[in-house]
């Protein structure tokens, strides 16, 4: 496969990052954006903003939209076309299946060759991180796209508006690492690249279940120390684990690990700090999450991830309290008093 920048890049999924990353990339070359509503797609067309996501941000000229899938996946096809997957865990697995289904009858020219996700979290059900999704999707398949992740510390409308990013890609293809990073990589948006494509991908699915244990400590008014702690205690959690699944140590001190935890355990756009701190205001997890308005993957992330730390036999106190929590087995004040509580230990 040539390592030439990709020309032709499709994004699959019109929410916010979608849309947002869309708005980015489309600063510096020409994006087409797929949504699978018509009458969504239509709106974006004719007023030129997604105003069910980010109301507040035009799409640039530069950026196209269809609801047509056949037409995105053509868009990205050819050695020289990137797809990048922009829904959530919970639907990649049909994303996936599209673009294998659309590969099938194609010479090998006209199929999708590059396909990178953006969606962090476990599958329901499964359990699986995305890339196992993905590779269950294309087992056995006759020339498989290239794959990989990208991850990092970022907040659509940041994103969209053309501010300063920097993610990371992963992905065990050096040519795609190369190919992506390319094409994504300009004055706004930084693009650092890693084979570690299961250290970032834990890091990004972990991280929200942390966020949502300090928006439950600042919705309680424990102040700025707490926070710090649970971050500082949260992180090593979180590498413990990827660590155990896989996982470089070292990606969890960069972008996808320690940056995107930051990110979502303080800032204000965060959604599952925000299901934290509602929670600590005594709010009902069901209204939460149907009144939020988008998907807070923490929520789902909790319980997988609590799962695959007791089968590898590492501890992660906070995570537990925090499925704890979702689950209504422990009040908010409950839930950080038990973690006061812990005998000490080395750290």
């Amino acid at each position: 496969m040539s390592s030439q920048p990709p020309r032709s890049l499709t994004v699959l999924g019109a929410g916010a990052w979608g849309t947002g990353i869309a708005c980015q990339i489309a600063a510096h070359q020409a994006v087409l954006l797929w949504g699978r509503d018509t009458a969504q797609m239509q709106r974006l067309q004719a007023e030129r903003v997604n105003a069910a996501y980010l109301p507040d941000v035009p799409l640039p000229p530069t950026l196209t939209v269809t609801a047509d899938l056949d037409a995105a996946l053509r868009h990205a096809a050819g050695p020289h076309g990137l797809l990048l997957l922009a829904v959530p865990v919970s639907g990649l697995r049909a994303a996936a299946q599209a673009v294998r289904i659309f590969n099938a009858d194609k010479p090998q020219g006209a199929r999708v060759q590059q396909l990178v996700w953006l969606c962090k979290g476990f599958e329901q059900g499964s359990g699986l991180l995305p890339h196992a999704v993905i590779d269950a999707v294309f087992a056995g398949m006759d020339a498989p796209p290239a794959t990989g992740a990208l991850s990092g510390p970022s907040f659509a409308l940041e994103v969209a508006r053309g501010l300063p990013v920097a993610l990371t890609l992963a992905s065990t293809d050096a040519a795609l690492r190369q190919s992506a990073v390319a094409a994504l990589h300009h004055g706004a948006m930084r693009i650092y690249a890693t084979p570690d494509v299961v250290g970032v991908e834990v890091g990004g699915a972990v991280k929200n279940v942390l966020a949502i244990a300090t928006g439950v400590s600042d919705g309680m008014g424990l102040g700025n120390n707490a926070r710090a702690a649970l971050i500082t205690r949260g992180l090593a959690e979180l590498s413990r684990l990827g660590v155990a699944l896989g996982g470089q140590a070292d990606t969890f001190m960069g972008l996808s690990g320690l940056g995107d935890l930051v990110l979502t355990a303080t800032g204000d756009l965060s959604r599952n700090r925000r299901v934290g701190l509602a929670l600590a205001q005594g709010q009902r997890l069901d209204h939460i999450v149907a009144t939020l308005g988008h998907v807070a993957e923490g929520v789902h992330t909790a319980q997988t991830a609590l799962q695959l730390a007791r089968a590898h036999r590492v501890s992660m106190p906070i995570t537990e309290a925090v499925s704890r929590l979702l689950d209504g087995k422990l009040t908010p004040q409950a839930a950080l008093s038990g973690l006061l509580q812990r005998q000490p230990r080395g750290e």
